[in-house]
């Protein structure tokens, strides 16, 4: 697959189908590789490619961090997903594009077209993550992480993950740079060598600023509240993907198709067909 450096970090990333171009944020925390959308979860199932390829370019890229894609020992945000996702957009030429998030995906989906809303001519934010219980969830993986290193050291991080295969959604020891832990020698020594107390504060600020709130995270309200994108919301319904996330969105957002339904009714041909019958309208 195509390599493209972006501000300093390798992106990973694949074009597939022909038409207007759809930008997709992957599902899967911070293990947000491209496979996601075929292989993580019940995205396995609902095979969005195979059905939007034929009438969209989909775009899809490993996000920073995660896959084969590179990262750089700075503190995460959501504008720096957003930085790269703009940097893809620009590689390839497109000046505008529809986006779609999966899960985690839909912060920066919805984040971008808050940014630039002038290169957005539509979201669909399909189960967005967000709620208590996942806001929570999310810093407690960081100070379990954090605890890993001060009882074992930066070297020791990089050892773990390189003889494991597990990210960091699933095993907090190995931190949010796991991914690119195991494909950049330079990088892995770096991280080794690094001051602990300024990593402590990359770190401890990272979690604090992008799991700031018990929603959705990523995009202020009030940006949302001016954006004229429009946007299709899919509710989930568990704890990381709370029915309250995705109200919260259409709460927020002036143009929303929101689709009330239960996760059980939410079928491949189902979702496919309101997806794609979303997009044409846009």
């Amino acid at each position: 697959m195509p390599l493209v450096e972006l501000d300093g970090i390798r992106t990973r990333y694949e074009t597939i189908g022909e038409g207007p171009a759809l930008l997709m944020f992957s599902p899967g925390g911070f293990d947000s590789s491209l496979e996601n959308w075929t292989s993580f979860g019940r995205y396995r199932d609902l095979g969005f490619i195979e059905a939007l390829s034929p009438h969209y370019t989909c775009v899809v890229f490993d996000r920073r961090e995660s896959g084969q894609s590179g990262g750089r020992l700075e503190r995460l945000s959501w504008e720096r997903y957003v930085a790269q996702a703009v940097g893809l957009l620009d590689h390839l030429g497109i000046e505008q594009a529809h986006a779609m998030g999966g899960c985690v995906g839909c912060s920066t989906a919805a984040l971008l077209a808050a940014a630039q809303p002038e290169r957005v001519r539509s979201m669909v934010l399909f189960s967005p993550a967000g709620g208590v219980t996942y806001r929570a969830a999310q810093q407690r993986r960081f100070t379990q992480h954090l605890g890993f290193v001060a009882e074992h050291g930066l070297a020791a991080v990089v050892a773990l993950a390189r003889e494991t295969g597990a990210g960091f959604s699933k095993d907090p020891r190995v931190g949010p740079w796991a991914a690119v832990l195991r494909t950049d020698d330079a990088f892995a020594a770096t991280y080794a060598a690094a001051d602990a107390n300024r990593y402590a504060t990359i770190v401890s600020g990272t979690a604090r600023l992008l799991f700031d709130r018990d929603t959705v995270p990523g995009p202020e309200p009030e940006d949302l509240q001016v954006l004229d994108v429009p946007a299709l919301i899919v509710p989930g319904e568990d704890l990381s993907h709370t029915r309250s996330a995705a109200r919260y969105l259409q709460e927020c957002l002036p143009d929303t198709d929101y689709w009330d339904v239960p996760v059980a009714e939410q079928t491949p041909a189902a979702s496919q067909g309101r997806v794609l019958d979303f997009l044409a309208r846009h």
